[in-house]
């Protein structure tokens, strides 16, 4: 009977469990849509075949499995340098708190968020449906609570306040700024000219290009709100925790973009 004591449960093995759950979840979120989902199912079943084998003491085929988990683990490494990377960066960027959080109110270190001025949604989203006319290709991420600094380093920080002329011109095709993304928080342009990453998932719609790559990249690893603009068919799509959505009126992505704002 001791073989079965596994199944004998107290709370921290059912908060052993959660977590364990928790982690495979985003590691799976990670990989999803990506040649790295074989390999991550195939390690998951010889992990657990090695369990298995342990519980039934099947002593030959656990030694060969628990030999190739510990050889394999540095194996994997190098396998998956790119995914434990982006895993770990969608650790230190993933919102555990929501927005009313306490933690907000003790920001005290940061004095310029308090004065931050809300987004003058009627401004923003008719200057998008303007450059979808004109099939101006843009691409703009709102910052939410994740902190973008890691990719404002990749272009050049600014402090603008944002207008439907300043907006367009940004990404008017002869402007030195158009090239790239740019940053919005609050009601202010933090970043121009911004490189972001592109994301490697293989579900993306072949009639979306790199902006939208680039836009579902940032959105996979923050929770900040993305709006591709497209230069060939002039089409709005809105980008929000790796997923699109498109828009047939101006109005919906307004209500839409109030509501993820809380505005």
């Amino acid at each position: 009977m001791n073989n079965f004591s596994f199944l004998e449960f107290s709370f921290v093995d059912v908060l052993d469990i959660v977590l364990v759950a928790f982690l495979l979840f985003y590691l799976y979120k990670l990989v999803k849509g990506t040649v790295a989902i074989n390999i991550f199912l195939g390690i998951v079943i010889i992990y657990f075949m090695y369990q298995l084998t342990i519980t039934l003491n099947m002593n030959v085929l656990s030694n060969i499995l628990g030999n190739f988990i510990s050889v394999g683990f540095f194996a994997l490494i190098v396998v998956f340098q790119q995914e434990i990377r982006k895993f770990l960066l969608l650790l230190g960027s993933t919102n555990y708190t929501s927005r009313k959080s306490f933690v907000r109110y003790f920001n005290f270190l940061n004095l310029e968020d308090e004065q931050i001025v809300q987004l003058d949604l009627t401004l923003f989203v008719n200057a998008c449906e303007n450059m979808a006319k004109d099939k101006m290709g843009a691409i703009i991420v709102l910052e939410r609570s994740n902190n973008l600094d890691f990719v404002k380093s990749t272009g050049d920080e600014t402090k603008i306040t944002l207008s439907s002329q300043i907006l367009e011109s940004i990404f008017y095709k002869n402007s030195p700024l158009h090239d790239g993304a740019i940053i919005i928080k609050g009601n202010r342009i933090t970043a121009t000219r911004i490189v972001l990453p592109v994301s490697e998932s293989n579900s993306i719609p072949s009639r979306f290009g790199l902006r939208h790559r680039a836009g579902l990249g940032i959105s996979e690893k923050t929770d900040a709100l993305v709006i591709v603009i497209s230069e060939e068919r002039g089409d709005i799509v809105y980008i929000k925790n790796g997923q699109f959505q498109k828009f047939d009126s101006a109005e919906k992505l307004k209500r839409t973009l109030s509501e993820d704002l809380s505005l």
